[in-house]
């Protein structure tokens, strides 16, 4: 039995609801998400909250069942009040230039990085070495921050490259072993 699953979703004011066939909709102030969601799950509206029950007594059903309840939990967490991640450029030179849909990177190499954000996107560089990426979809904002952290990930001498805010990164001692 799911633990995630059996919590109801409290809907807020501002956020509308709608359920048609295998499609759940939700509307907000930011903006309007859909999700397709499987047939091994119930999702029904009462009042101003969601319950999500699974269809079956199965593993996968089970599984299913809590997804889709954190799923919805996020769609209507973002069309209220948005995600945004925060990354930090750790390196002589390291910078970041720009805001909006495009950001220019320098990360120490010969030539300078241009990264454009997907739709639903908005990269702000809010000091030259700090990026925040906001959105209303979680997944994507989230997958957004890694690829640009992909594009030069923290190294493990020196720390250099881009971290998010609050990330240790772990040092290992030079060749020498000296500290």
């Amino acid at each position: 039995m799911s633990k995630i699953g059996k919590k109801t979703i409290l809907i807020p004011a501002e956020v509308k609801v709608e359920i048609a066939k295998n499609i759940i909709k939700t509307t907000g102030p930011k903006g309007i998400l859909e999700l397709d969601f499987k047939n091994l799950v119930n999702i029904k509206i009462e009042d101003s909250l969601i319950a999500i029950q699974a269809k079956g007594e199965g593993r996968q059903a089970s599984a299913y069942w809590g997804l889709y309840r954190s799923l919805v939990s996020n769609m209507i967490t973002g069309v209220s009040a948005g995600f945004e991640k925060d990354l930090e450029l750790l390196g002589v030179g390291y910078r970041a230039i720009g805001s909006g849909k495009q950001i220019t990177l320098n990360l120490g190499f010969s030539h300078q990085i241009e990264f454009q954000a997907p739709e639903g996107i908005l990269i702000e560089v809010t000091d030259q070495t700090k990026i925040k990426i906001k959105g209303i979809d979680k997944t994507l904002v989230g997958q957004v921050a890694a690829n640009i952290r992909k594009l030069r990930k923290p190294e493990p001498y020196k720390g250099k490259g881009v971290r998010y805010v609050g990330e240790v990164v772990r040092i290992k001692a030079g060749k020498t072993g000296a500290v």
